[in-house]
């Protein structure tokens, strides 16, 4: 390997480290027996929240601010990757007295 190429890895070696973001999560949130669970949730932007109905009628998760709006079929599931900070509140269009809260930092 000629010098030039080994001080470059080695520049890499050590910064690459540094550039790749740590792993996102997968936060669960359920909806079952028209509840919604956990009803608090904090996350990080990046993260995916895996919205699982475990009820045999179809249900939403639907941000009031209108970021998100996730149809679930009955016994199905889906994701979203989230991408952007803030407080969400977030409701069933079907079951409106389901509420939750998303809180996203950075």
């Amino acid at each position: 390997m000629r010098p030039g190429r080994i001080a470059a890895t080695a520049l890499a070696a050590v910064f690459l480290p540094m550039a790749v973001p740590a792993h996102a999560a997968t936060i669960e949130i359920t909806m079952e027996n028209l509840v919604i669970s956990p009803a608090e949730v904090t996350a990080k932007v990046g993260d995916t929240i895996s919205w699982i109905n475990k009820d045999v009628f179809a249900h939403t998760a639907t941000a009031k601010n209108g970021d998100f709006d996730v149809t679930l079929p009955e016994k199905k599931s889906a994701t979203s990757i989230l991408k952007k900070a803030g407080t969400v509140e977030y409701y069933c269009r079907y079951h409106p007295n389901m509420k939750a809260m998303l809180k996203v930092e950075p």
